[in-house]
């Protein structure tokens, strides 16, 4: 049986590769996308204090360490009693609107638009943020690292650190917002929402003006029929610090919708031996291995499922991108992968809009923003949605408050099973027999993963008390010896 390996996959936070198996005629048998790294911060963060937890985890990504630092702040307050003054919360909130939009600017102009500005197609040399300026422009390009910027330093002059925060604390935040600092970040603020509606506009002028584009998102094979999981607020809208996780099905019927603390009813974990990631799956369906279907019990947890389970957006520009969005794609919820890129967009929209909500809220310069706990609990839970799925963090301590236990599921863990399914059903939709593996067919390959944006250092997380490795040995540019232990 004939192989092709894509070793390493590009454009994503992490490492991993896709192994493509080829039965006698050419087609594709069979396809994994494996991750070799190894996290292991369940375990050793048992036995540390547990105030310190969410200053550890950040060093789990660079980037996305503000979702650590926020889910692991929430869990250690529920530790500690679960009190938090509402000053806290504004600030954490406020601070999470910015890390979005830098976050999404990353992914939307670095990682997903050299597909699309440049084409799939095209010399993989120039398939990169350079080659996106070269076809944009200097002047675009200089708007993007600027805006990047803004929303760093609006989560320096919040927190204090540009990365790795120390920020959250039990019971709130280590220093609050003075009124110079406030002015500092009011004109940024304003330029991240007009530069958010300039992203939609680009959006829609590159990508919904070329036919064959929108094609390929709507007829293409980026689709599956699995469910879809976010965090919404009490008026079911997307919530990104705070509130309930909802599961819809892809027909749009909820599922479920439940509290942080009841996450271990719904959602369980599956281990397979070739892969480091586990596969989250809807516990109460129970594992029913990778299928498609109304009965599946696999779902997305990303910007597109956040906004399929939504109702409405939660501020008035991004509810207008939000139903405009549908509308161009044909059905709500929607199942076409591809259109992540566009709900990314839609998404910075309401980071942007709730930015400027709190920049004009006059009780954000107060003076409380910490209630110093008085009891320890022993255990607390705490959701995020991270940019890329919903974040869960769950500790124990004892009586000392040392951590006892903690459990993460990370936002790419939760799709770990739609990117191993749709990796496939892509290589066998463009792979056919008697037809030669080019290099575009294979980014057109990648392109399944690169719409969940998957951060693998965030998610690796099984540690089955053996370290699986492969050592490929080349000589003369070929393999003279491949070496295998513990690969089952």
């Amino acid at each position: 049986m004939r192989s092709i390996r894509i070793d390493p996959i590009t454009r994503l936070e992490g490492h991993g590769k896709i192994e493509i198996f080829l039965d006698d005629d050419g087609g594709v048998s069979d396809c994994y996308f494996q991750i070799p790294e190894l996290r292991g911060f369940e375990r050793f963060v048992v036995g540390r204090p547990i105030e310190e937890l969410p200053r550890i985890v950040t060093r789990i990504c660079g980037v996305c360490p503000a979702s650590h630092h926020m889910a692991s702040a929430k869990a250690v307050d529920g530790c500690f009693g679960g009190e938090l003054p509402p000053l806290a919360r504004k600030l954490r909130e406020m601070y999470y609107q910015a890390h979005y939009i830098h976050s999404h600017i990353a992914h939307f102009y670095a990682l997903a638009a050299p597909d699309f500005v440049c084409g799939p197609d095209c010399d993989p040399a120039t398939r990169n943020i350079l080659g996106v300026v070269q076809k944009v422009g200097l002047e675009i390009g200089g708007q993007v690292i600027k805006a990047r910027a803004m929303a760093q330093d609006i989560q320096t002059i919040l927190g204090g650190r540009s990365t790795h925060v120390v920020w959250c604390i039990p019971g709130g935040v280590s220093k609050g917002l003075t009124k110079e600092e406030l002015e500092r970040i009011r004109p940024m603020a304003d330029q991240l929402y007009d530069f958010t509606l300039f992203s939609l506009k680009l959006f829609k002028d590159v990508v919904l003006a070329n036919p064959a584009y929108v094609d390929l998102i709507l007829n293409g094979p980026y689709t599956l029929d699995v469910h879809n999981m976010g965090l919404v607020d009490e008026n079911n809208a997307p919530n990104f610090y705070d509130g309930k996780v909802r599961v819809v099905d892809y027909e749009g019927n909820e599922i479920c919708k439940y509290a942080p603390e009841e996450y271990h009813h719904h959602v369980a974990e599956h281990v397979e031996p070739w892969t480091y990631l586990k596969f989250p799956y809807l516990k109460q369906r129970g594992w029913k291995g990778f299928v498609e279907g109304i009965d599946t019990s696999l779902y997305c947890a990303t910007p597109l499922a956040r906004l399929n389970v939504a109702d409405r957006m939660a501020t008035p520009r991004a509810q207008e991108a939000f139903e405009e969005m549908f509308q161009v794609l044909g059905a709500k919820p929607c199942r076409a992968l591809l259109a992540q890129h566009w709900a990314r967009l839609v998404e910075m929209v309401q980071n942007a809009e709730t930015l400027k909500g709190f920049v004009e809220d006059p009780e954000i310069t107060g003076p409380g923003y910490r209630v110093v706990p008085q009891r320890i609990t022993g255990e607390g839970v705490g959701i995020v949605e991270a940019m890329r799925g919903t974040l869960t963090h769950h500790y124990t301590c004892d009586e000392k408050g040392i951590c006892t236990s903690a459990n993460l599921i990370v936002g790419t863990t939760n799709n770990n099973a739609p990117i191993q399914m749709v990796t496939k059903k892509v290589a066998q939709a463009l792979i056919r027999p008697g037809q030669e593996v080019t290099e575009p067919v294979l980014n057109m390959v990648e392109m399944a993963f690169r719409a969940f944006d998957p951060c693998y250092s965030c998610a690796t997380h099984t540690l089955p008390g053996q370290m699986p490795l492969e050592a490929v040995v080349h000589q003369g540019g070929r393999v003279v010896k491949t070496l295998r232990k513990n690969l089952g």
